[in-house]
């Protein structure tokens, strides 16, 4: 199963840059699945801590700023191997870890500080 090659021209230099498309969809989904878990780990926390209202999402988007400077560290200097862009890096999957978030953050904290 061999993956399209997707290009584009860097600004600085004016050479091609070729992207394999499978590649991008499988850093996506790694990004995807860290997102989800940050997501998951996090509403857990808040919802131990006991964070409610602003805190409680400051917290999460923290988390998320958080976790986007160490994909960045991980990937180093040659982000640009890995990954298009930086800001789809920061923001894909934002919602849907938002959730995940919620749903952990209110389940955890009904069963640590409600019950």
């Amino acid at each position: 199963m061999s993956g399209r090659v997707r290009t584009r021209v860097d600004k600085v230099s004016g050479e091609r840059i070729a992207y394999s498309e499978m590649a991008i969809r499988n850093n996506s989904a790694i990004i995807e699945y860290c997102r989800t878990s940050m997501a998951a780990l996090s509403g857990a926390t808040s919802g131990i801590l006991g964070l409610t209202s602003l805190y409680g999402f400051i917290f999460f988007f923290l988390a998320g700023f958080v976790l986007w400077l160490l994909l960045l560290i991980k990937a180093g200097n040659q982000w640009q191997q890995f990954f298009v862009c930086r800001k789809t890096l920061l923001t894909s999957g934002l919602t849907s870890g938002l959730f995940t978030y919620v749903l952990f953050w209110t389940f955890l904290y009904g069963m640590v500080h409600v019950y």
